[in-house]
């Protein structure tokens, strides 16, 4: 037997050394479960909502959650939010699905000390950090009516201490956020009680009265559209989820084989909730997801432009390599929304078309899935020039 090299442990340590390493990788796994699940565990409820949301809501089940600016980890009426410094940049930060406002702060495999776009951006840029959060199974112009809303009583609630208004939203976030400035951009009669004139009245005062009824009509729209400068999409599917676009054809599919395996299937599938089978094509209107051809393959979609005078940023992720087809990293995307559909075509592509005042600006990040835009340097830099 030849002498083991000076400092050198034995093979027969090495190998005594491996397997108690391979003993102990059970324990260390379950202690980094643990760990991971405290961590994690603000998420129950957002995931829990994503997936089932619309449900709990209709039973008004307590677990359901209701839209609202959080702080601290609890919701925050608008009178509580105390905002004192006079006409300050105000910076609205909208999760995606099954999301909370923790995404912009903080992660569980963040470096020690680092901190996300919110909290960096409220002391580098000096600006106002508020976070919604929102249940994420809800359709998508449910929840963007009630940002509307929302939005309404925090610039009527504090009209000198919000100044220019942004707005950045996440995956579907984005979308809630576009779904909110169509219903902001609505016309609202202000009038408590109209009164009702029979058109067919041969009165010879018919014109007088009709025009004294409307002489009474107030009608604005959403006080935040004045305060609003600027929209950021990061990951958003404008024009639809891939994903959910063969969850939905995989479901009519499994119902049409008529087997009872496949219709089991399919209803399971058709479990999950509004609020993900509204991304198939970006459904932003009511009137759109009540249609009685809302599942049919090609569904009425109403056309949601960008609002007049707001400049829109789309950030896209592009996950494949660069060696991959075109066509392939164009499809996939950051992995769960394609570049095309997050470039909006339908919405943001014709220049021609967009309204006075608006623009659209479009970044792609190299290499980064979808999550990866929550915590790309890069990603921060954009949003610290730009917001």
């Amino acid at each position: 037997m030849t002498e083991s090299e000076p400092n050198q442990p034995s093979r027969f340590r090495r190998v005594l050394g491996a397997v108690g390493r391979a003993a102990l990788l059970p324990v260390r796994g379950a202690g980094y479960l643990v760990r991971s699940g405290r961590a994690h565990q603000h998420f129950f409820l957002p995931v829990l909502n994503g997936a089932l949301g619309d449900q709990l809501a209709a039973r008004f089940d307590p677990r359901a959650i209701h839209m609202s600016f959080r702080r601290g980890g609890q919701d925050v009426a608008v009178a509580d939010l105390q905002l004192h410094e006079p006409h300050q940049k105000t910076v609205v930060f909208v999760h995606g699905l099954m999301g909370d406002e923790l995404i912009w702060q903080t992660g569980f495999q963040d470096e020690p000390g680092s901190r996300r776009y919110g909290l960096r951006l409220a002391e580098e840029c000096h600006l106002r950090a508020l976070y919604i959060r929102f249940n994420s199974g809800l359709h998508l112009s449910e929840n963007g009516r009630e940002l509307s809303r929302l939005l309404t009583e925090l610039v009527l609630t504090y009209p000198d201490a919000v100044g220019e208004l942004v707005l950045v939203g996440h995956s579907m976030g984005g979308l809630i956020i576009r779904s909110a400035g169509y219903y902001g951009n609505q016309l609202i009669i202000n009038n408590e009680e109209l009164l009702i004139i029979n058109k067919s009245s041969s009165d010879p005062k018919f014109e007088d009265q009709l025009l004294i009824t409307n002489s009474q009509l107030l009608i604005n729209k959403a006080p935040w559209l004045a305060h609003l400068r600027s929209v950021f999409l990061l990951g958003t599917p404008n024009d639809g989820s891939w994903l959910e676009q063969n969850s939905h054809l995989t479901a009519r599919l499994l119902e049409r084989i008529n087997l009872f395996p496949t219709r089991f299937l399919s209803k399971a599938l058709n479990k999950r909730s509004n609020g993900i089978k509204d991304m198939r094509y970006s459904i932003l209107v009511d009137e759109d997801w009540q249609d009685a051809h809302a599942d049919d393959l090609t569904p009425p979609r109403t056309p949601v432009p960008p609002l007049p005078g707001v400049q829109y940023h789309i950030l896209m992720g592009a996950w494949l390599r660069t060696t991959r087809p075109a066509a392939l990293r164009e499809y996939f995307g950051d992995g769960l929304v394609g570049q095309g559909s997050a470039r909006g075509h339908t919405v943001f592509g014709n220049e021609a078309d967009l309204p006075a005042g608006a623009s659209v600006r479009t970044a792609v990040f190299s290499q980064q899935h979808h999550g990866g835009l929550l915590t790309h340097p890069e990603v921060f830099q954009y949003l610290k020039q730009w917001v």
